[in-house]
């Protein structure tokens, strides 16, 4: 696995024109009585460190704050707001023209949208950009089994099982008006939805590995629609130089 944190210049020069930049895209947010703030920087990390085992992939550090204002009701949710998320992925996708692609890959449900919104804009001014997030289930969509049985398989420390509550499992789309109107405190009281009853770590390490399936493929997908689309199209006319205003 190779990581930006640990290469020099001269490095990342000799192999990023034949390697993508993969960027966790995560959050500092809530996750009820029994996971940490960290659980969606985590699981990006984690996708992305799994992807760059199997793919000409540099990993890099993670965006570790995101859109979460419909967290605000509980102590310690830190957000920047989708507008400030897009315009931080722009500029930073924008910087990183030097490898030969960059996939967002995003663990946090609340930046689908500005990460949806960079990657268009970004495709629009001709960069190789990817916007990848895990699937789940509509009945357990926060801090309920899946991600505390993805947690017990990274970092089961973290994990307090003796605190974990059910929280809201009336699936996602029969939820969105009332998390628009008044954020996660309107539907659960514990900031849980789902539950997270019966999480293992056997069921973390068979999640992860179809998640890692997914992105992988996803990944292969894009890159060889990409080359077949430089072929036909003649000489490299990506954007030169870094970040813009």
């Amino acid at each position: 696995m190779t990581a930006l944190t640990d290469l020099t210049w001269p490095e990342v020069a000799s192999i990023a024109a034949q390697s993508v930049l993969a960027v966790p895209v995560g959050a500092t947010e809530q996750h009820g009585p029994h996971l940490p703030f960290t659980v969606d920087t985590e699981i990006a990390e984690a996708l992305c460190v799994r992807l760059a085992e199997q793919r000409d992939v540099v990993v890099a550090p993670a965006v570790t704050y995101g859109s979460s204002g419909e967290h605000a009701g509980f102590p310690g949710t830190l957000s920047i707001g989708q507008e400030a998320v897009e315009h931080l992925l722009a500029e930073l996708v924008r910087s990183a023209d030097a490898f030969a692609g960059v996939v967002l890959v995003s663990a946090h449900g609340g930046n689908a949208e500005p990460v949806r919104r960079a990657a268009g804009k970004l495709r629009a001014e001709g960069r190789r950009v990817l916007a990848w997030a895990p699937t789940g289930r509509p009945d357990d969509t926060h801090a309920g089994r899946t991600e505390t049985s993805v947690m017990l398989a990274l970092r089961p420390q973290a994990v307090h099982l003796a605190r974990a509550e059910r929280g809201n499992t009336t699936p996602l789309p029969n939820l969105i008006d009332t998390l628009r109107a008044g954020g996660l405190l309107a539907a659960t009281t514990n900031g849980v939805l789902g539950d997270p009853a019966g999480a293992t770590a056997e069921e973390g390490a068979r999640i992860l590995a179809a998640w890692t399936t997914s992105l992988t493929a996803a990944v292969t997908a894009w890159r060889r629609s990409d080359q077949q689309k430089r072929q036909s199209e003649g000489p490299d006319d990506r954007p030169s130089g870094g970040a813009v205003s």
